[in-house]
Order: C-alpha cells, then structure tokens, then sequence
C-alpha cells in the first residue's frame, strides 16, 4: 500500500476502536511509521494533532448517542474513554458549547459534528516544488534542547520564544565546518532512549553543527550518516513552512518511490523569504 492508504487504514483503525482504548503505537504501526513521525505527519496533514482528532471524533458520536436516548450520561462518558461525569461534561461543553444533559432531554441546543478524515491525492502540476537530496556523512550538533510532549497539543515547541541575542551569539561562536547547514537550526530528533523515553516525546533543538566541546548548559546529539531531500519553501513563514510540509506528504512522497526514515528532520533559514526543509529519506521497499 502507498502512503494515502496506510494513512486511510490508520483512521480506518481509529474509528473501529472509538469506544476502545486507542493503541497509538498500533496506529503508527499501521502507517508504517514510528509514532512520533505518524503524528508530526498527521498533525502537518490534518492541521490538528491526533490527540485532538480523537477527541473531536469521540464527542461527535458520545452527542449522536446522547440525542438517540436509552443511554445515561455516565454510561456514555464511560463509553468514550472518560473516567467521571464531571470532566466528559467539561470536554463536552468546550466542543460543543451545551450541556451533555440538555442534549439527553432533547432540547433544542445546536450541536457540532466532526466527520471521518479521509486522506486524498490532490490532482495538482501547476505548483513546482524545487527539492535536491543531500547525503552527509555523520556530524555532531550543538545546541539548546527542549523535550516535547506530543500527546495533547501536538508538536508546539517553546524553546525559540525563551531565547535571547546572548543564547544565539553563544551558538554562533560554536559554529564551525559546514557549508551546507551553516548557520541556526531547528532540529527535531525521537525522543531519548531510557525507561522515562515516552512515545509522544520528541527533543526540539535550537542548535549549530560543530566539532567544539559542548559548553555547560547545552546539548549534544551526533547524527549518523543520512540521506535528506531538501524542499524550499517559499513565502510568508510560518504559512510556508506549513504548506510545503503538507505538500511534501500528500503529493511529494506518494510518487517518489522514498519514504521518511528513522533520522532527525532539520529546518534552515536561507533568507527572509526561503526556508529549507530537511526529510530524512530511504528508498521505498516495493
């Protein structure tokens, strides 16, 4: 199967497994993916998380069920993987903005829906997209390191809103022979191994390569020798960055005969208008 349809069997997954308790592991699985890249990819695709889809796609049929009758609230909260009344009404009443019991007396209260997510192929060609591979033998990076939770809010990194001219003068300094990757990057990286690794953590890095010793305070990940394709993108950030990642998985990957692989992915700045996006690729096993 191709991209579209593991990730159309991976819904297919989420919606037979609703009432059930979701194995997010079982849903990458079924992508062909690792569970982080799965929901950094779903997250560029759909433009919500994965956590919040499921929870959008839950209150949707706990409402049909609700408006149907036979069933009492609790017994629907129970249903879609809530542990008390009180908060399945709270994520109730902020989806919904009623009352789970207004909608089980069948008042007239107005109601959201949110449908299945299919995943298809925009038939496109007007739009280029200027891309290059890049192979590099291994090389160290050093930099500021945020772990980041991926479970609720997806892939929202705070590292780059604390930092300061000193943080990225310091990092500067330690920059030193690269040509391709000179300068600040944005690195995302898997999680650490170790018994507190969680799935959904992924480590963000504000980071320069270099052969330096790593200053106290700052972080060290060495990456392996790795094939990347190289997209720009184009325009008003962070729209662009955005558009040329949903691109890249949507129209990019389901015809090039490559698939993402197990390495870290690398944002760089070119200028004020271009931004290079880094994949980590391997050659698709047909």
């Amino acid at each position: 199967m191709d991209l579209l349809e593991n990730m159309n069997a991976a819904v297919d997954y989420i919606e037979n497994h609703l009432d059930q308790e979701i194995n997010y592991g079982e849903i990458a699985k079924i992508a062909c993916f690792s569970e982080h890249h799965f929901k950094r990819m779903f997250s560029f695709i759909a433009g919500i998380s994965l956590a919040e889809y499921v929870r959008r796609r839950r209150l949707t049929l706990a409402a049909f069920d609700l408006k149907k009758g036979g069933m009492r609230v609790i017994d629907v909260a129970i249903k879609y993987g809530y542990n008390s009344p009180d908060s399945f009404s709270r994520a109730f009443q902020t989806l919904h903005e009623v009352t789970p019991s207004s909608v089980k007396n069948n008042e007239v209260v107005p109601l959201k829906a949110y449908p299945r997510m299919t995943f298809q192929i925009a038939v496109k060609g007007d739009v280029k997209m200027n891309y290059k591979f890049v192979e590099k033998e291994s090389f160290k990076i050093i930099g500021f390191k945020e772990l980041v939770n991926t479970d609720e809010e997806g892939f929202n990194p705070k590292l780059w809103s604390t930092m300061g001219e000193d943080d990225y003068n310091k990092l500067h300094e330690l920059e030193d022979g690269d040509v391709d990757l000179k300068g600040i990057l944005n690195i995302t990286a898997n999680a650490c191994h170790g018994e507190e690794k969680k799935d959904e953590d992924l480590e963000y890095y504000i980071a320069v390569i270099s052969t330096k010793n790593c200053p106290e305070g700052l972080s060290v990940l060495n990456i392996p020798k790795q094939t990347w394709a190289v997209f720009d993108a184009v325009g008003k950030m962070p729209e662009a960055l955005t558009t040329t990642w949903e691109r890249v998985y949507t129209e990019w990957f389901p015809t090039s005969g490559y698939e993402l692989d197990e390495a870290p992915e690398i944002v760089k700045g070119v200028d004020d208008t271009t931004t290079e996006i880094w994949v980590p690729v391997k050659k698709r096993n047909n």
